[in-house]
């Protein structure tokens, strides 16, 4: 493809301006209104992909559009760069993680680079740098001593393969490690929290002034899982001693339980299960131990639901009418959520209806179902409706109802009213080297004892053995373990886990406001005047977990005093989720080995095209296919750009056409209608993609440039007016220039020998861009009878005087007199007959 301009030099020559200038670098003193863009710290796995080239196109129109808004914009970025991949690769080639970490940071910047993407480099923050290790660090020890931070025995997601503990999101939906491909199994072992769940009821609240897609919000609400109604203490049969615990959301159902259910791992399985069901009850439980959380909260496929539960033996009562009920153990039951322990209630609850049938166990309906619901295949109902089979609830409706039961349970002392979360502390524990170091050391006089400030930070070890088991080779490195308590100088064992990469990526954006600063994380100053975020930027698979956490950390950071108390607690206040890349039918991404680098782009129709092509291709949060008509599209984009080019700056002939036009005097003075016309349309174009980039409609911002060349490109052929394509071209450079920088920057400089990166953004003429007339369809009984030109302010009045007088209406009626005229002023009138027909 044969270009306008040398796309690769001027490209280049922009991004060295940039950047040596430091054009987009902001201090914290910036006396402009402070924006804060920022885009989701990237995890450096090597060269940008077309996902990275989408997002960071997305984040940098940002910062350029509101720098042209005369605003001073923080545009940081860093790298998320602890990782298991980077261990992994340790592994299997021997290069130290800090090696291959660096390099790969190294192909992403350039990659970003490339893109003419603008941050403030200088406040660039790597997780794996010491410094940040410091401050990560301090922040753990001072929520262990807030008693936010503490170790405890749990379930945990095991991969046999890592040798690690897994979050639940890097578990696949199939069981499997999402790194390795290991079947994932549970395991109970001790491990380091962090006490989020102190904060769920603020978490969910913050959320419904956020300026979040719903969606997200949604996620976040189903994360944290709040759930009111009861727990009911359940006598069991024969075991005067023991008590079962359930957890229900309608204990106003309790009159229909005719089963109950405990998870594998609960404390009583072992004790409630009888000789004759100890092999079935063994071999279910042997079977979800193997299973991760996320198989057994699904229907795992090739498992009936028969078989996911086993009769323990024994029974319990039911404290509304004290009949005995059946016990099973149950794999879809977790011991992490409530009790562990649940009611089931068939005609309430589909699946407990499933579990029934199957089990041939009673269904009893406490709701009277709707009229016709059972003969028309209804089977559980779970809506409202009047409490029937109930003794002293009946006839009452379901809330009601649930008030009526739990005042009966605390009554009785057989139970009590609770508030429960899905939402589970976050387990920061991992079993790995390449991760920031927990300061702990643990002595066996003393316990867990943090290790004091003044030694941060704690580094791990360059002299380790990278060994296939997979296990840290931290807890293989005597010189790292052995220790001395900080309280009594005993000899201790430093603890060998390293913290969760989420730790990293939960304050990031809060040292982004002040790295420079060595005496703390941040500065009070800096994260006032910065925080929060004004658009956080990232993709949809961050929608739960990132965001949770860094809303968690802001919040404890203020409690523990790290940040100051008038610091928002809400770290972003609009959040942007772009949507993603497709080929072949899956996401594009490293791990499915189907990703498309820019660099060929850079090299061909260059990073100008590439960016409007992202921009251009569909609405921002929709995802979208990358097909064999890609390339075309692309450099489609790229034909745009030379037409913008020779429109701007023209070919040798038409520059010399031009010159020649000027000294005998261009055309000048009065505009003609087309010249009107032209103006107006610039400044609706200068109005409509405002209004577009304000919106995220960055497609249609794009189209509207288009069609807008094509106008001028028709104009400029037949006699311009010197004004008015002078003014057509510089606004149309304005309004690409985010989209676009390198080609327009270019442009403007060699029009008007100035930087288009210091000028605001275009303002329209109101005036230009009230419409003057407007075709008016006049209607009779519906049917379009003439098209009249008003005035665009025409008022109600007058357009229907206007309809009325129309020769063709009168025609269609005929003599008729109107029973009505209907007037939407000023694009239509509908004239209707009382007969409606004439």
């Amino acid at each position: 493809m044969t270009r306008a301009y040398d796309v690769q030099a001027i490209e280049q020559k922009w991004q060295a301006r940039w950047r040596d200038e430091g054009t987009y670098e902001v201090d914290n003193d910036d006396p402009r209104p402070p924006f804060y863009a920022l885009c989701m710290y990237p995890y450096p796995s090597g060269p940008a992909h077309q996902g990275h080239v989408r997002n960071y196109t997305f984040g940098d129109l940002v910062v350029r559009y509101q720098t042209m808004q005369g605003k001073a914009v923080l545009s940081p970025l860093g790298f998320d760069s602890f990782g298991l991949p980077a261990e992994n690769a340790a592994i299997r080639t021997g290069t130290h993680p800090r090696v291959f970490t660096d390099a790969r940071i190294a192909e992403l910047k350039e990659s970003i680079l490339r893109l003419g993407a603008v941050y403030d480099w200088r406040r660039e923050v790597r997780s794996h740098e010491p410094s940040y290790i410091h401050w990560t660090q301090l922040i753990f020890l001072r929520l262990l001593e807030a008693g936010l931070a503490y170790r405890a025995h749990a379930p945990v997601n095991w991969c046999p393969g890592c040798q690690t503990v897994l979050a639940n999101e890097q578990v696949l939906a199939d069981g499997r490690c999402e790194r390795s491909g290991d079947v994932v199994e549970t395991r109970d072992l001790e491990q380091w929290f962090f006490k989020i769940t102190a904060y769920a009821d603020e978490l969910l609240e913050g959320l419904e002034d956020l300026e979040w897609p719903e969606r997200v919000k949604v996620m976040q609400r189903n994360w944290i899982g709040r759930s009111e109604g009861a727990e009911i203490d359940l006598e069991v049969v024969g075991h005067p001693d023991l008590t079962l615990t359930v957890f229900t959301t309608r204990p106003d159902t309790t009159f229909g339980m005719t089963y109950a259910v405990m998870a594998p791992e609960h404390p009583l399985a072992e004790a409630l299960t009888t000789a004759e069901q100890r092999e079935a009850v063994a071999e279910l439980r042997a079977r979800a131990a193997s299973e991760s959380e996320i198989q057994r909260t699904a229907a795992a496929e090739g498992v009936s639901l028969e078989k996911r539960g086993v009769f323990t033996g024994s029974w319990v009562v039911n404290p509304f009418n004290a009949e005995r009920v059946p016990l099973y153990v149950a794999d879809y039951v977790l011991m992490g959520y409530g009790t562990g322990a649940i009611m089931a209630v068939p005609a309430e609850d589909q699946r407990d209806w499933a579990f029934a049938k199957l089990h041939g166990l009673p269904v009893v309906r406490t709701v009277a179902p709707p009229e016709g619901w059972e003969e028309q295949g209804g089977e559980a109902y779970a809506g409202d409706g009047v409490k029937v089979n109930s003794g002293f609830l009946d006839g009452l409706r379901v809330a009601e109802a649930k008030e009526a039961a739990i005042a009966f349970l605390e009554r009785e002392g057989r139970g009590r009213r609770k508030v429960n979360y899905r939402l589970r502390d976050w387990l920061v524990s991992r079993q790995r080297f390449w991760g920031c170091p927990i300061p702990v050391v643990h002595c066996p006089v003393h316990g867990a004892v943090p290790i004091p400030e003044d030694e941060l930070p704690l580094l791990a070890p360059d002299d380790v053995e990278f060994l296939p088991t997979g296990q840290s080779p931290l807890a293989l490195h005597e010189g790292f373990k052995r220790a001395t308590c900080p309280i009594g100088g005993e000899p201790a064992v430093r603890e060998t886990d390293t913290m969760d990469t989420f730790v990293d990526s939960s304050w990031y954006f809060l040292r982004f406001c002040d790295p420079f600063d060595a005496e703390a994380p941040f500065s009070a100053a800096a994260v006032i005047r910065w925080m929060p975020v004004d658009q956080y930027i990232g993709g949809i698979e961050h929608a739960i977990l990132h965001l949770m956490y860094a809303r968690f950390f802001t919040r404890a950071l203020i409690d523990v005093g790290l940040a100051p108390p008038d610091l928002p607690r809400e770290p972003f206040r609009r959040l942007f989720t772009q949507g993603m890349i497709r080929m072949d039918g899956s996401k594009m991404s490293k791990s499915k080995g189907n990703l498309i680098a820019p660099a060929r782009y850079y090299e061909t129709v260059g990073a100008d095209a590439l960016r409007l092509f992202h921009l251009f291709v569909g609405p921002p949060t929709d995802d979208f296919d990358w097909t064999d008509q890609t390339d075309e599209v692309i450099e489609g984009c790229g034909r745009f750009l030379d037409r913008l080019w020779r429109l701007s700056e023209g070919t040798a002939s038409e520059r010399a056409a031009s010159e020649r036009a000027a000294s005998e005097g261009a055309r000048t003075g009065v505009h003609s209608d087309r010249d009107l016309g032209v103006r107006r349309a610039t400044h609706r174009t200068i109005q409509q993609v405002t209004a577009d980039v304000e919106r995220w409609s960055y497609n249609t911002a794009v189209a509207r440039c288009m069609e807008q060349v094509n106008l001028l490109q028709r104009y400029a052929q037949d006699d311009p007016h010197a004004d008015v394509l002078g003014e057509a071209v510089d606004a149309l450079l304005h309004l690409l220039a985010p989209m676009a920088p390198h080609v327009t920057a270019e442009l403007w400089e060699r029009r008007h020998a100035d930087r288009l990166d210091s000028r605001p953004w275009p303002q329209f003429d109101v005036a230009l861009v009230i419409e003057e007339t407007v075709t008016m369809v006049v209607q009779v009984n519906g049917k379009v009878r003439d098209r009249i030109e008003v005035s665009a302010a025409i008022g109600e009045d007058d357009a229907r005087a206007a309809a009325l007088a129309s020769a063709r209406v009168a025609d269609a009626l005929g003599g008729a007199t109107p029973a009505r005229v209907v007037v939407r002023a000023p694009r239509l009138v509908n004239v209707v007959t009382a007969n409606g027909s004439v």
